[in-house]
């Protein structure tokens, strides 16, 4: 999923983390946390408080603790520096070494939880909802994004309209994501379809790419090359055994050696569009006109890839 329009965002927040919501949460909204857990993770924990004292301790509405080694997920609430009883999911969906997303809904009764797009549990509300006000992230986790979204504004992928990106992939890969990394698109591509790569740069970083191309020839219909000495961030195409004209011209530049990332790169009518940690990013006009020709998706460079996926 990526965020569009979020009430209040925390990109890169250091951990432990603490940040207010603002206005508190209300019944329809959503709290987003995309990361991913360290090879050494054991246990991490987010936690929806009253407040952020610590002497005494603020109350905590939501416990929510994934113990990664006992493959357990603890829920709780805190009140008066007193935990209550202990709702426990026998259940794992955090991989040691992947990237996750969680996101909790808030309801009028209840917070509902989903991982990586699918529902893990729900959590009827101890405490009165109106007095949640600071997420809390704890234990030893990476975090690249917490946004809280309001009810008009859900996550989508970049357009909006299009198919939201909790749907069935149409293709996979889990297995082998060593670099370079090659996956066929059998049917080639077609407007509307969706290619989401998450993966973790390289502390001594220079730069990567991202082609689509076709399988047969060297045609390359779209290149993605983040460069991060020189924070160029560049966009080409490879046809008939030439370089066209390179496209730099960006804001900000939003990748850094060393984090976690999420490209997703939708295929539109006249361009693709490119969506960057949840945000859109950029759009780059067709060169290759017969989408259906490129077949194949390639990763080379100083990353390690956690997920890439068609939808």
């Amino acid at each position: 999923m990526s965020l569009t329009n979020p009430r209040q965002m925390f990109s890169n927040p250091a951990i432990p983390f603490a940040g207010t919501v603002l206005g508190g949460l209300v019944p329809g909204e959503m709290v987003l946390i995309q990361g991913s857990v360290p090879s050494d993770a054991d246990r991490f924990q987010v936690d929806l408080t009253c407040g952020s004292s610590t002497k005494p301790r603020a109350d905590v509405a939501f416990h929510f603790n994934p113990r990664i080694k006992k493959s357990r997920i603890i829920c709780n609430t805190l009140q008066k520096e007193v935990w209550g009883r202990e709702q426990i999911l026998h259940q794992m969906p955090f991989r040691v070494g992947a990237a996750f997303e969680v996101i909790i809904l808030v309801q009028r009764d209840q917070f509902k939880v989903a991982v990586n797009g699918a529902h893990v549990l729900e959590y009827k509300h101890r405490l009165e909802l109106e007095r949640v006000d600071t997420i809390v992230i704890q234990g030893t986790v990476r975090v690249q994004v917490v946004g809280v979204v309001p009810p008009t504004s859900n996550p989508v992928s970049p357009a909006a309209s299009l198919t939201s990106l909790d749907s069935e992939p149409v293709m996979s890969s889990s297995g082998d994501l060593s670099i370079p990394f090659r996956m066929q698109l059998d049917k080639g591509l077609s407007v509307g379809r969706n290619i989401v790569i998450k993966g973790q740069i390289n502390k001594k970083a220079i730069s990567f790419a991202v082609n689509l191309r076709e399988s047969v020839g060297s045609n390359i219909a779209l290149h993605l090359n983040p460069r991060l000495k020189k924070g160029v961030f560049v966009r080409n195409s490879f046809l008939s055994e030439c370089w066209g004209p390179e496209e730099t011209s960006l804001d900000s530049f939003p990748f850094e050696a060393g984090q976690y990332f999420e490209i997703i790169l939708l295929c539109e009518l006249r361009h693709f569009r490119v969506a960057v940690n949840g945000f859109h990013l950029l759009d780059f006009k067709h060169r290759f006109q017969d989408l259906s020709r490129v077949r194949q998706l390639e990763v080379l460079g100083d990353v390690s890839l956690l997920e890439v996926r068609m939808i």
